[in-house]
C-alpha cells in the first residue's frame, strides 16, 4: 500500500514539474476572482478573451500572463491598470485558461487533472498566436511579464524573438536550461523565501544571462514569500511595500527596453513647452498618432 501511495506521489509531483507548477507555495493565499473588477474591459484578442487597459491604439503592448489563478485576479488587473496609467502601455491580461482557472475548492479537478488540460506548453503556443494577431494589428513592440504558472510560458517568448522584454515575477519551474537558451532582455524579481527560486540558483541565472551577454536584472526581495506581487495581503504593509517596489522594478524594465518615456515625464516635457490640456491628444516628433503618451527616446 505505501509503495503504491509513494508511486502515485512521484507520478504527480513529475507532471507538476513537467506542466510548470512549483509546490504547494503557488496555491497560497488564493484570490477573490472578479469578472468586473478594474478599470479597463474584456475583449477577444487573438482567440482568447483579455482584460485589455491603457490606450488601444499605442503601438507599443505588454502582456500579462497570471498564475494559476487566472485573469480575473483583482490585483493582477489592478497590476495591469498601474502598467497601462503610469507609462500609457496597451495592456493585454489574456485568459490562458479559457474560462477555468485552477479552484482549489473543486476536488473534481485537482492540480494533477487540471494540468493536464492547462499546462504552461498549451499557454506558450496562445501566447505566441496571441502576439502574432497584436503585430497584425500593428504593434510594434511587446514586452511580457509571468506571474508563476506565467513565469514559465514567458521564459519560453524570451527564448526566441517574440518580444522586446521579459519579466519573471516568482516563476515556476524555470530552469538553469532554460535560462541558457533565454536570447531577450529579462528581469527576474524573486522572493526571499520561495522554494522554486533559492538565492544560489540565482546567482547562476545571473551568471549565464551576463556570460551569454543577454540583458538582465536579478533581484531578491527581502522578507516576502512566493506570489507577494499578485497575491499579497492588503494588511500586509510588508508585502504591500515590497509589491510596489517589484511592480516599478517591471515597468522601469518595460520603458527602458522598449524605449518609451513614461506619462509622468512626458506631462513635465509638455509644460515645458507650453503645452496643457488634454495630453492625451498630442502629438510630438517621433509619436505616431495612436502612440499617445508614449514615444521613442530618439525624437
Amino acid at each position: 500500500m505505501f509503495s503504491i501511495l509513494l508511486h502515485l506521489l512521484c507520478v504527480t509531483l513529475c507532471l507538476q514539474l513537467q506542466q510548470g507548477l512549483s509546490g504547494p507555495q503557488c496555491l497560497e493565499h488564493p484570490p477573490k476572482l472578479n469578472g468586473t473588477s478594474g478599470t479597463g474591459r474584456v475583449i477577444q484578442v487573438g482567440g482568447l478573451k483579455a482584460y485589455v487597459s491603457g490606450p488601444p491604439h499605442s503601438k507599443f503592448v505588454i502582456i500579462l500572463a497570471s498564475d494559476v489563478y487566472g485573469y480575473e485576479a483583482p490585483n493582477l488587473r489592478k497590476i495591469a491598470d498601474k502598467v497601462a496609467s503610469t507609462a500609457g502601455f496597451h495592456v493585454v491580461v489574456p485568459d490562458f485558461f479559457y474560462g477555468e482557472p485552477y479552484n482549489p475548492n473543486n476536488t473534481q479537478r485537482n492540480m494533477t487533472v487540471w494540468l493536464k488540460d492547462h499546462g504552461t506548453d498549451k499557454g506558450f503556443e496562445d501566447a505566441k498566436r496571441l502576439i502574432a494577431a497584436l503585430k497584425k494589428k500593428g504593434v510594434s513592440k511587446i514586452g511580457a511579464a509571468g506571474f508563476c504558472w506565467g513565469g514559465k510560458v514567458v521564459t519560453e517568448l524570451a527564448k526566441g524573438y517574440y518580444t522586446k522584454a521579459a519579466v519573471l515575477l516568482h516563476p515556476s519551474r524555470v530552469t538553469l536550461d532554460d535560462i541558457k537558451e533565454v536570447k531577450t532582455p529579462i528581469s527576474i524579481l524573486v522572493a526571499q523565501f520561495d522554494n522554486g527560486t533559492p538565492p544560489e540558483l540565482m546567482k547562476q541565472f545571473k551568471e549565464v544571462l551576463s556570460t551569454n551577454k543577454v540583458d538582465n536584472f536579478v533581484k531578491i526581495f527581502p522578507g516576502v514569500s512566493h506570489g507577494w506581487t499578485v497575491r499579497y495581503q492588503q494588511d500586509n504593509v510588508t508585502a504591500v511595500k515590497s509589491a510596489n517596489e517589484a511592480h516599478q522594478d517591471m515597468l522601469d524594465w518595460f520603458t527602458n527596453c522598449c524605449e518609451v518615456i513614461p506619462v509622468s515625464t512626458l506631462f513635465l516635457v509638455f509644460h515645458s513647452l507650453g503645452v496643457y490640456g488634454d495630453l492625451a491628444s498630442v502629438v510630438l516628433p517621433g509619436m505616431a498618432s495612436g502612440d499617445r503618451l508614449i514615444m521613442s527616446h530618439s525624437w
